[in-house]
């Protein structure tokens, strides 16, 4: 139990002190815009393209694990959708926030540091894999539903261009695309390109969670959703298992594979569900409260879900 601590310790003490920064600093959250520039441009970027390129180009082709994983966050996603649109009876622009809620992990600034410690570098493969077609298919989602939503005020061909320019030009994807095509060509960067790529990614886990508990802090809770009672255990609890059970139907996967997979399921909702709900002006100010509340309470669901692993009590 103490090694599961010592190693949640430091992800969630980092969003503490970011978050007890922004309390006792008074700064306004315009100050926070050139620290995010550096990890979504600069850190995580470089720790993908670091993750990727250094894999057997075998192992990145697996389309087979990807598809299940999407389709158990896909599956999350569409049940909290009819939840919210049939049964809250709320509109689709805000059933849509909420399903992302409940299927959006925060994969980007959590999930790497914390697979990789806790599972090794054996990890770092599904974990590109994951946070970046996860990533690019909630770019194209988000903006394809609203635009529909809005009664399709925008022409098809141009919502499509602005689509697929956002996802496929994201630092992310490009980084890992990158990373593919040195993995397949077996041509290694120079060293002093190695050494700014280590440096780089070396820094992405901290920034981005002391950067993530500064943006919780900025964004108080005003109002708590009531939705919040199923949004929160389908984010921590049946988010992984639905990753789980897709992934031991399907088998063949290496079990730190599913592992990995399931690991990153279980992490709370992503500070980006924030900014899309803030970019459509529907639902932000609770998108905000369940980010708070669901990164809290993972603090106790991802400790019982490394016991689990650490244990060997998932059977693989």
């Amino acid at each position: 139990m103490s090694d599961i601590l010592g190693l949640l310790f430091p992800f969630f003490g980092l969003i503490a002190a970011g978050f007890i920064a922004a309390r006792l600093i008074r700064q306004p959250e315009s100050g926070l815009v050139w620290l995010n520039v550096f990890i979504v441009y600069a850190a995580l970027p470089a720790l993908f393209f670091k993750l990727v390129s250094n894999t057997p180009f075998d192992q990145l082709t697996r389309l087979d694990f990807i598809s299940v994983d999407l389709l158990a966050t896909y599956a999350v996603f569409s049940l909290l959708f009819a939840a919210g649109y049939f049964w809250k009876r709320n509109g689709v622009r805000e059933s849509t926030i909420q399903a992302f809620a409940g299927a959006y992990g925060n994969i980007g600034y959590m999930g790497p540091g914390l697979a990789i410690l806790a599972l090794g570098e054996a990890a770092a493969v599904p974990v590109a894999l994951i946070v970046c077609f996860e990533n690019a298919l909630h770019f194209i989602v988000a903006p394809s539903i609203m635009a529909v939503a809005d009664g399709g005020a925008v022409r098809k061909a141009s919502l499509a261009r602005q689509v697929l320019t956002k996802a496929l030009l994201h630092p992310f994807i490009i980084a890992t695309a990158l990373g593919f095509a040195v993995a397949a060509s077996g041509v290694q960067p120079p060293d002093a390109f190695n050494r700014l790529v280590d440096y780089l990614a070396q820094a992405a886990a901290p920034c981005a969670l002391f950067a993530m508990g500064v943006t919780l802090a900025l964004r108080p809770v005003k109002r708590v959703p009531v939705e919040i009672g199923y949004i929160v255990p389908a984010k921590l609890i049946l988010h992984p298992v639905l990753v789980y059970a897709f992934m031991m139907l399907h088998g063949g996967f290496d079990p730190v594979w599913v592992e990995a997979a399931v690991l990153l399921a279980a992490l709370p909702t992503a500070t980006n569900v924030f900014v899309i709900a803030q970019q459509y002006g529907i639902w932000y100010e609770r998108a905000s409260a369940t980010i708070l509340i669901t990164t809290i309470c993972s603090a106790a669901t991802l400790a019982g879900l490394l016991l689990l692993i650490d244990a060997t009590a998932l059977p693989l």
